[in-house]
């Protein structure tokens, strides 16, 4: 007899994801000696942006990790605390519910359903743009509005979608005749619509679209992801 990595069996795929975040958890947070299946309720946030990361780039098969402000967004969401600073969530533990148990607010979805759908497309149509550096990704729609609103008319920028799993979207800035800024959301793309046309490909048909955030012709940034047509 041999001691195996944890295994779950489901009956049937739409059990995965659950499977997948229990084996997860176990993988990352179970000590070696320990009586079997016993694994912390509760984990240092630290410890879970390490796995996060680790998960990140082993799944997308890419050098480009998650960085500090991405792991801000991330506790933003998994704490629902938009109040708290960065250093005020690294003395923090976050506990399995939270994970893959309660519901994010106003959602359908847990916060691990909805970072392995952010995985998934990311390993499926993203890995170029993403190991570019050409997504931010994990940033909030309130945060996206605060860096455009300045900026002039057609700079834009792309973020995974908050509100569906499996989407990303580009929010772009359209300044008024007056001299006002709005900064719009473009419906979020999914695997499937990428594998239609490519994400490069879309935002070269959006004329609205004209600098990269903070300032990159679009041309210059996705013109390696371009097509012939």
């Amino acid at each position: 007899q041999v001691l195996s990595l944890p295994i779950v069996v489901i009956v049937h795929g739409n059990q995965d994801n659950n499977a997948k975040a229990t084996v997860l958890w176990d993988n990352a947070f179970s000590d070696i000696e320990r009586v079997p299946f016993v694994v912390a309720e509760r984990v240092p946030w630290e410890k879970m942006c390490d796995t996060l990361n680790l998960k990140f780039m082993a799944e997308v098969q890419t050098t480009k990790g998650l960085l500090k402000e991405h792991y801000f967004f991330l506790a933003q969401k998994i704490f629902n605390d938009h109040s708290a600073r960065l250093e005020d969530f690294q003395n923090r533990h976050v506990s399995w519910a939270q994970f893959n148990k309660e519901i994010l607010p106003g959602r359908g979805f847990t916060f691990w359903q909805w970072f392995d759908g952010v995985l998934d497309l990311t390993k499926r149509c993203l890995k170029s743009y993403w190991s570019d550096r050409l997504i931010v990704g994990f940033i909030s729609k309130q945060y996206v509005c605060k860096l455009l609103s300045t900026e002039p008319d057609g700079t834009f920028l792309l973020r995974f979608s908050d509100s569906e799993i499996g989407g990303i979207t580009i929010a772009y800035v359209i300044r008024g005749k007056d001299g006002s800024s709005q900064v719009e959301n473009i419906q979020p793309f999914s695997a499937k619509d990428l594998s239609i046309r490519s994400l490069g490909d879309r935002i070269r048909d959006l004329a609205q679209l004209r600098n990269l955030y903070p300032n990159i012709p679009k041309d210059q940034a996705f013109g390696s992801h371009y097509n012939s047509e």
